[in-house]
């Protein structure tokens, strides 16, 4: 896991108030080391040119090592996550929306949206694009943007964000003076902070492993291609509680690394925290 610098961090959430707000009270209480990337996720589009196998080779190239693939049929979104060289160095998490099983009037409005870009420069050019704060396509009209947030809100979202970080992820577990996710959330809640509630604050996977939770994405103004301009949902904070392996239980609190911890992702905890950034959620 990488330590968090207070003013890096913060930075990658100028555009949204509630995360950058949270970063600051996270950073003021606990000391840098005690801050520590989880994993950092991104969205992007199933079609030539972008989609998971648009922004893994960068990561590949660096060392990542493609790991389990998830699957979230109601939602048509697939994803893959990546371990790093490392321990020192977080996880990646792509997803993707299948472009092909929506719905005609959202297929046709990110076509449209996309236009004639060449898909080399689509692959080539999303994340240096997202650093820029932009796109590398135009931004969609408004009724392009609402044909397919009707079918995905999801979708709507890498329109108007592109391959922008949508999520940074922090390890509660590494936090020595927090007693756990529940302790945490309470803390922030008493601080005021909004939560992603859907399917609970907590989000546990089956096995009770790994724990987490999210604030609720802040929105930001956007300039559609047609001259209007609306509220879109921009980034958020998630928090991650690894617990440790049955098997490794009988080992002293110091002699616990991540590797001993419960490992990987869960269908149904990132199901939930996928709708952080819907818009009927937003903070």
């Amino acid at each position: 896991m990488i330590a968090v610098d207070h003013h890096s961090f913060a930075g990658n959430f100028s555009l949204n108030p509630t995360s950058l707000a949270a970063a600051e009270m996270l950073t003021e209480q606990y000391p840098n080391d005690d801050l520590v990337y989880d994993h950092l996720a991104f969205r992007t589009l199933g079609v030539p040119g972008l989609g998971i196998d648009s922004l893994a080779p960068t990561f590949l190239e660096l060392g990542w090592r493609a790991r389990d693939e998830l699957r979230f049929p109601a939602k048509k979104l697939r994803a893959r996550w990546f371990a790093p060289p490392c321990p020192s160095l977080p996880r990646i998490f792509i997803s993707e929306l299948l472009v092909g099983e929506v719905d005609a009037a959202a297929r046709e409005a990110i076509a449209a949206t996309l236009g004639a870009t060449p898909r080399t420069l689509l692959a080539r050019h999303s994340l240096l694009a997202a650093a820029g704060g932009g796109t590398p396509w135009p931004a969609p009209s408004r009724a392009q943007y609402a044909a397919v947030a009707a079918e995905s809100e999801y979708g709507a979202w890498v329109l108007a964000n592109g391959a922008a970080l949508n999520h940074t992820t922090l390890s509660v577990h590494a936090m020595r003076d927090v007693a756990g996710l529940d302790d945490l959330i309470g803390r922030l809640q008493g601080a005021g902070f909004a939560l992603n509630a859907e399917g609970g604050a907590v989000k546990v996977s089956p096995d009770g492993l790994l724990r987490q939770a999210s604030t609720r994405a802040d929105a930001r103004l956007f300039s559609f291609s047609c001259g209007a301009s609306a509220l879109v949902p921009t980034s958020y904070i998630e928090f991650a509680e690894r617990l440790v392996l049955p098997e490794f239980q009988g080992l002293a609190e110091d002699q616990v690394q991540e590797h001993h911890r419960r490992e990987g992702f869960e269908v149904g905890n990132a199901d939930k925290i996928f709708e952080s950034t819907y818009s009927s959620k937003a903070a």
